[in-house]
């Protein structure tokens, strides 16, 4: 059993990111025999990210994948339900490039999380972090990940989103999943989105495995 986890590198002026901090942190834990974890950090740019993940794909051949955003106007972790089948860059990525309203795919507005969010909800709450189900990934590069996971692989795939938390200074960005949304300043420290996410990638392998 094997599962890749990905986040994304620091964006703009920042230089942590939430989710790939996590993911650096993921790296680091025993997970005990029978499954292991594979990770990749995603650029924050059009041009790089899908291909990145799917390269990590191609390369670990995973049997699972759980992907990891941050959400500045979330305070509590966020497993997707659905991604959607638009892509908008409303600001620059890292490589200063913007992208008009416009469809990521030939498919349907919506595609369902192929790992059911009510049962990473009940992992996530398992360790004493707040987390809640959203029906919106938002139009930028989270989305566009989630949306090529779901439409072009077959694999069991999730979304999560974290809140913005720094280890140093507050955030500057991350609000582009809500856009217009207030930033919400999370009282959750890196070590309990760490212990959220295990908790949710072991869950999806307890799932996963009987079938394997």
């Amino acid at each position: 059993m094997k599962i890749l986890v990905t986040g994304f590198e620091p964006f703009g002026q920042d230089t942590e990111n939430s989710s790939g901090m996590v993911v650096e942190r993921l790296r680091k834990l025993d997970w005990g025999p029978g499954f292991g974890v594979v990770t990749a950090i995603l650029p924050v740019t059009w041009a790089g990210s899908v291909p990145t993940l799917l390269e990590a794909i191609e390369t670990h051949q995973p049997h699972a994948v759980v992907a990891l955003g941050e959400a500045g106007g979330r305070a509590v972790v966020t497993p997707e339900r659905r991604a959607r089948n638009l892509g908008h860059g409303r600001i620059p990525d890292n490589d200063d490039a913007a992208r008009p309203p416009s469809p990521l795919d030939d498919g349907p507005e919506w595609l369902e999380s192929r790992i059911d969010p009510e049962s990473l909800i009940k992992a996530i709450r398992s360790v004493n972090v707040p987390a809640a189900i959203s029906d919106d990934a938002g139009a930028f590069l989270c989305n566009a990940v989630y949306r090529a996971l779901l439409s072009e692989t077959d694999l069991p795939g999730a979304f999560i989103h974290v809140p913005a938390v720094r280890t140093r200074g507050t955030a500057t960005v991350g609000q582009e999943t809500d856009p217009g949304a207030a930033a919400s300043s999370s009282e959750l420290s890196i070590d309990q989105l760490t212990e959220a996410i295990a908790a949710s990638v072991s869950a999806v392998a307890a799932d996963l495995m009987p079938s394997i």
